[in-house]
């Protein structure tokens, strides 16, 4: 990293080793000031009648053929058929709940997303009860877009002309990695074999978009492995490409191994190699025509390719999200649904909405959030948040932007529409957001 030329303030220590705990923020205020007891703060926002923003719907498929040793989402690997129906079941009952409310009822969805745990593991007709229960309650034939995340090993020809007859136009393959041995160490279920075989699939059947994630910096990642990993990623030319950088939240099998060992540090690479190896992965993809397109994604065209779901999202739009552990937002409320699976489907089940804590964010807060959110995609309009919140960011953030102009990650002097920041900043973008946060907000405790 260059440092600034004439720094006013010395830049935030680079904390090199990695240790436990969250780094990705992907919302504000952060989750642990979401309280059960403004509940009813998002019951009330439910009897409203919507304003203009677009809805987007989430539905959460908990289930996986193994847990990775990476992952802290709420997963389950233990579920039978029966179990399984029963979820689904609840799925609908709970969006059913939702369609007869007045924020809801009678609205179409512009994007819908499945993520997971892994929605590939549900069979063909699973997802047809599912999907087609879906459709019958919030009809999809106005949806821009209709995500699903997929684990390779899980995917045959016959369930991806499924998912795409099913009105699947992002599929998003979570490859991870294309080394045996790093996928194997890492507690990934599916070998290269299988990568090879689902994305041929994939592209005979003729998603409008496939996607590919990579994550920099796993349990025993090298340089070497590193670089084959973006030469595999290149030879595939998918549409888009998100490289997420290793962290060990503490509900991870990583962070459960450290305790048991007494380790402070993470057996991974370090955050100066990671952000230089989404560098290098950046840097081989530009020059293969590809445009980074945020801290975490790089597009092969983009003219034709779009990410809705995180678009609209992170412009704040309402995002009704069902399933157990899911978040969502609707009508200027954050809520999050019971954490665990019993208590979600029994909620359901009794003919109540399974959600556990909520949060009404002040307008103030509201602007922050859609700032920093947007801010990951590496600069934003001045005008668009002026016209929209009332307020000049440059004004508005006047310190944070000069604390980050200080540290050389300012790509620009503020004055233009545009406030961008350097590639250095964009790799570390996570941990500069802070700057933005209320002061009550600073405190540690993101989840």
């Amino acid at each position: 990293m260059n440092p600034p030329a004439n720094p006013q303030k010395p830049a935030p220590p680079l904390e090199n080793a990695t240790t436990a705990g969250n780094y990705f923020v992907s919302n504000y205020p952060p989750f642990a000031f979401w309280k059960p007891e403004f509940v009813p703060e998002f019951l009330a926002a439910l009897e409203r009648l919507p304003g203009r923003n677009s809805l987007g719907v989430y539905a959460h498929i908990p289930f996986c053929r193994k847990r990775c040793h990476f992952c802290y989402f709420k997963v389950y690997t233990d579920k039978d058929s029966a179990a399984i129906r029963g979820y689904l079941d609840a799925l609908l009952a709970e969006l059913e709940i939702y369609a007869r409310k007045p924020f809801i009822g009678g609205r179409k969805p512009s994007f819908i997303y499945f993520g997971g745990g892994t929605p590939s593991y549900l069979s063909v007709d699973q997802l047809r009860f599912l999907t087609n229960g879906m459709k019958r309650l919030l009809p999809w034939d106005e949806a821009e877009e209709v995500a699903f995340e997929a684990e390779p090993g899980t995917l045959t020809d016959h369930k991806l002309a499924a998912l795409r007859e099913l009105g699947v136009t992002r599929l998003s393959l979570g490859i991870e990695h294309f080394d045996d041995h790093i996928l194997e160490v890492n507690g990934r279920a599916h070998r290269s074999k299988e990568i090879a075989r689902a994305y041929a699939y994939a592209r005979e059947v003729g998603f409008p978009q496939i996607n590919i994630d990579l994550i920099a910096g796993m349990v025993e990642e090298t340089e070497e492995k590193w670089q084959m990993a973006v030469a595999k990623t290149l030879e595939l030319a998918p549409d888009s490409v998100t490289i997420y950088q290793m962290e060990v939240p503490f509900n991870t099998g990583i962070y459960r191994q450290m305790k048991a060992e007494g380790r402070l540090v993470a057996p991974v690479a370090n955050w100066d190699t990671k952000r230089r190896w989404v560098d290098y992965a950046f840097k081989e993809l530009e020059r293969a025509g590809y445009t980074v397109g945020s801290a975490y994604t790089a597009v092969k065209d983009k003219a034709k390719t779009r990410f809705v779901y995180r678009d609209y999202l992170w412009a704040g739009a309402d995002l009704l999200s069902i399933g157990v552990a899911s978040f969502g937002h609707v009508g200027g409320t954050h809520y999050q649904n019971q954490h665990d699976f019993q208590p979600y489907v029994d909620a359901v089940n009794a003919g109540q909405l399974p959600v556990y804590r909520a949060l009404t964010p002040t307008p103030e807060e509201r602007y922050i959030r859609e700032f920093i959110l947007q801010l990951k995609l590496g600069s934003v309009s001045a005008n668009y948040f002026t016209q929209k919140f009332g307020e000049d960011p440059r004004v508005k953030f006047a310190a944070p932007l000069a604390t980050l102009k200080d540290w050389g990650f300012l790509a620009n002097d503020g004055n233009g529409d545009r406030i961008a920041i350097t590639r250095d900043g964009l790799l570390q973008v996570d941990r500069l957001l802070h700057e933005f946060f209320k002061p009550e907000h600073n405190t540690g405790r993101y989840a």
